[in-house]
């Protein structure tokens, strides 16, 4: 039989191109088979980028070869020469097209192609970045207390069970699996978060259910403080790291799973261990710092305001009940505070004046000696004082809540509370001036800036607020003004004016209400006018951010404005005060932990100025300390306990009749 091959002579372009591919020995080389040419070709194209590579995959049987590690000239069969004849074939073809139109055929090398050590360092620091966020939102702590490096070194229990479970879902369900993960993972972050600035500025932790409005108080509150548009770029800057908290942690989440998928064994092997670890760390209490190593602090902030909510919810059902009864709802108003009866009677609540302002060792001794000093002074001019200690509701800041328990017996620590019990009828301690009949009641609230619809619940007849005091000086900060022109403004518009009733006012000072910078200062009071004095003082005050830098400083400057404060309610009575005038003032909560301290009470101080020793002898049985600063052993109650002593002291005494003057 015949072995001739039919062949055909080569043009002589193709003759030299043959011979140029020659080895230099002049015989041919060999042909490299089909899978180290289809693997070649694999390297190549996912240098070039991944979508290049899934588009390199081009036969399952080569598939199968790279997978099972075959050598295709082992096969026998003609079947298999044929297949690595034809794939001779076909790459001699590409290596003919690819000489003649390099630039047609040929990618470009990427990035990753050219610089491949760049690329693997990139990678690491990467899947390292997105595993350090997803521990620190694993394992950050909702107390700023707790904030410490070894909280960050532990076995968190979820972020075990977590792999454990992307493990074993299929693909597209991990996929959404771990971006859900992740997004779970920043809110619980940001609330954690949100728990940390709460305690530091109100002494609680976030409630999810009605702390929300605060949120815009706060915003509202930085405005005044640092001028809009700064307060608008820490609001801006806020929401872009709160967005991006929920982007990155879910891209982190997804990047990690990716990674366990591609190491499936190696990521089993590791979470069994992990989750080894920490079962034998929980069983032995194995702590690091005082924390346990064995975290679960996540799962447990879970069930914290999982239960949380629950207790609210039933919190304003049972707090509904209790503010619907009241042993002073249906008393007459005949019989109501007889034992005051001609008398002006001023409340007046001193923003954030607490304990911590008469005992805090760097604080203490300006306060004291205002103290002190206005007691001497007061008695001069025939006034006698007597003053306890109160258990504010709040902590920090809300101080309407101190307000609202102060004034109503009822003990309102929360919004929902708030709004509970101003949406009823219950009796407030200003009201019931009001439900006599005997008195004209007002309202002094420089803090007020636009409608206050609760001053009908408070019992008020009317209210001046910051639009009507007549006020043409700056703000200062916060406060909209000094507290002397708004006892200034108390006077002209209707202390210091003939009545046919004598007075009740309710008078909110708020000079000493955070930031404490810029301060006013105690002017004459004929120098005092419509407030445009006050120009030059604010412009040579401190600024708020550099006060601020300093804790030493801002307490420094927060016993400045107490003593203000102080200095000017006590210049007001000696002024303007008279035989009948009779004063109660107190703190409506404690200041901020930067002042006060971490773990500081919420006591305030309260004192009652009287000319008429009468009325100071009514409450002889409260046995409160006889000064405007009250001595460690005085008395403390809990704020909502005031209504009701103060309406018993004043209202008949037993078996009496009731007075000429009240009816």
């Amino acid at each position: 039989m015949s072995h001739t091959t039919n062949s055909r002579p080569l043009p002589q372009e193709e003759r030299n191109t043959a011979t140029e591919d020659l080895p230099p020995d002049g015989r041919p080389g060999p042909v490299p088979d089909a899978a180290e040419a289809a693997s070649d070709a694999g390297e190549a194209t996912a240098d070039a980028g991944e979508a290049t590579a899934h588009a390199g995959e081009a036969t399952p049987e080569q598939d199968t070869v790279a997978s099972e590690g075959t050598d295709p000239e082992a096969a026998t069969g003609p079947e298999a020469a044929t297949e690595t004849e034809a794939a001779t074939e076909t790459e001699a073809a590409a290596t003919d097209t690819n000489s003649a139109t390099p630039t047609a055929s040929v990618p470009a090398p990427g990035w990753r192609a050219r610089h491949p050590i760049a690329a693997r360092a990139l990678a690491w620091t990467t899947t390292a970045l997105a595993g350090a966020l997803v521990l620190v939102t694993l394992l950050l702590p909702n107390d700023p207390a707790r904030l410490t490096p070894a909280e960050f070194v532990r076995i968190p229990v979820e972020g075990i069970a977590g792999a454990a479970l992307l493990l074993v879902l299929p693909q597209t369900v991990r996929r959404v699996a771990a971006v859900l993960a992740g997004v779970v993972l920043a809110l619980l972050a940001i609330l954690d978060v949100l728990d940390i600035g709460f305690i530091g500025a109100l002494g609680r932790g976030f409630n999810v259910v009605f702390d929300w409005p605060l949120l815009g108080d706060g915003a509202s509150f930085l405005q005044d403080s640092i001028g809009p548009a700064s307060a608008l770029g820490v609001e801006i800057a806020a929401v872009v790291l709160v967005l991006a908290l929920l982007v990155l942690t879910a891209l982190a989440v997804v990047r990690l799973s990716n990674l366990m998928a591609r190491h499936r064994a190696t990521a089993a092997g590791t979470t069994l261990v992990l989750g080894t670890a920490w079962v034998l760390a929980a069983a032995l209490g194995l702590q690091i710092a005082g924390a346990p190593v064995a975290s679960r602090s996540t799962s447990d902030l879970v069930q914290a305001r999982m239960d949380g909510v629950s207790a609210t919810l039933k919190d304003e059902r049972e707090f509904a009940k209790e503010a619907a009864t009241d042993p002073y709802h249906s008393t007459p108003g005949s019989q109501l505070l007889t034992g005051l009866r001609g008398k002006d009677v001023i409340f007046t609540f001193i923003e954030s004046y607490g304990r911590s302002a008469v005992q805090d060792p760097l604080m203490a001794p300006g306060v004291d000696a205002v103290l002190a000093k206005g007691t001497k002074r007061l008695r001069a001019a025939g006034y006698s004082a007597r003053s306890g200690w109160l258990t504010s509701a709040t902590y920090g800041g809300s101080s309407w809540l101190g307000h609202s328990t102060f004034l109503s017996g009822l003990w309102i620590d929360n919004q929902q509370r708030y709004r509970t019990v101003t949406a009823g009828d219950h009796l407030t301690l200003t009201k019931a001036f009001q439900r006599t009949g005997a008195w004209r009641t007002v309202g002094i609230m420089p803090g007020v800036t636009k409608g206050w619809p609760e001053a009908s619940w408070y019992g008020l007849d009317h209210v001046y607020d910051s639009r009507e005091l007549g006020y043409q000086g700056p703000k200062f900060s916060w406060s909209t003004m000094p507290d002397q022109y708004s006892l200034s403004a108390f006077q002209r518009l209707e202390h210091g004016r003939p009545h046919d009733k004598p007075l009740m006012s309710e008078i909110i000072l708020t000079s000493s209400h955070n930031p404490w910078a810029p301060l006013p200062k105690t002017l004459p009071w004929n120098k005092v006018g419509d407030g445009s004095v006050y120009h030059s003082i604010e412009k040579t005050g401190k600024n708020p951010v550099d006060v601020w830098q300093q804790t030493d400083r801002v307490r420094t400057e927060y016993g400045k404005s107490i003593q203000y404060s102080l200095n000017s309610l006590i210049s007001y009575v000696e002024k303007y005060g008279n035989k009948n005038t009779v004063l109660v003032f107190l703190g409506d909560h404690q200041p901020v932990a930067k002042v006060s301290g971490d773990h500081a009470s919420r006591d305030v101080p309260v004192a009652l100025v009287a000319h008429d020793p009468d009325v100071l002898k009514r409450i002889s049985n409260w046995h409160w300390t006889p000064s405007l600063n009250p001595g460690h052993q005085a008395p403390v109650w809990r704020m909502d306990t005031f209504r009701d002593r103060f309406l018993k002291a004043y209202g008949p005494h037993p078996g009496s009749a009731v007075s000429p003057a009240a009816r």
